[in-house]
């Protein structure tokens, strides 16, 4: 059964306008300065209702507003909302801008439930991004790192390379014991893998990559920071499984 949704874009609109879709309806609001979109479980206060049968969701759980040329989604419910790339808005936090296109919200909910708010901000042409099917296919951002960096990296991140289901990066002290092997001259210890891996992390988050601060992830942080760190430079392809060469010279 095709259930509708945004994904696949929207009928042409006002440029700036947003489309929001939820199991429960569909409104579509101009880009009108200061135009606001209420979202939640309260049906007759909202404008548009998501999880109504679930009181895990907040009566009045966020809203969408216009402000600065941009579409601004803000968290006023008690759960945080999941937006695509791992990332989280809490209650009180900065509302964060939408992109032009497609952005799915979800809600956690009760038993684990997860309550879905679509939403499609209309770019220029007031739809659909225009196809581009013979453009040449843009590359991933690549990361530069140094040879030691990148190591230190492989060895952190090894299971990650492996495919291992639900990988974690290894700890420190096994990572300084690996490096010590494979480099006895460099001086390898579970200060400077600390060390490394934060100037890393840091460069990183200067160049816009979200979930490499305390501030981003929340407590407790636990591995969290490496985690994301290593996801990205696995997913922009920065360290690839023929990485793993690096560790050939151990027994």
């Amino acid at each position: 059964m095709n259930h509708e949704t945004l994904a696949r874009g929207v009928p042409r609109t006002a440029p700036g306008a947003v489309v929001v879709l939820t199991l429960t309806g569909r409104v579509t609001v101009g880009p009108a300065e200061g135009r606001a979109i209420c979202f939640g479980r309260n049906r007759p206060e909202v404008d548009v209702c998501v999880g109504e049968t679930d009181l895990r969701v907040s009566r009045r759980h966020g809203a969408l507003t216009r402000r600065d040329g941009y579409w601004w989604v803000d968290n006023t419910g008690r759960l945080p909302i999941r937006l695509p790339g791992t990332r989280w808005l809490f209650r009180d936090e900065d509302p964060i801008p939408l992109p032009v296109g497609y952005t799915p919200l979800f809600i956690r909910g009760s038993r684990d439930r997860e309550h879905l708010l679509e939403l499609y901000v209309a770019g220029e042409d007031g739809g659909q991004p225009a196809v581009q099917h013979g453009a040449p296919t843009q590359p991933p951002r690549r990361w530069r790192l140094t040879e030691e960096e990148r190591l230190l990296l492989v060895v952190l991140g090894q299971r990650y390379l492996l495919h291992e289901a639900s990988p974690q990066p290894i700890s420190r002290q096994q990572a300084a014991e690996v490096l010590a092997e494979l480099r006895p001259d460099a001086n390898w210890s579970v200060k400077r893998v600390e060390h490394m891996v934060h100037d890393v992390r840091a460069r990183l988050s200067a160049q816009g990559v979200y979930g490499l601060r305390r501030d981003e992830v929340g407590e407790p942080v636990g591995n969290a920071l490496n985690e994301n760190l290593l996801r990205e430079l696995v997913l922009s392809t920065t360290l690839v499984p023929p990485d793993l060469a690096l560790l050939d010279p151990l027994p």
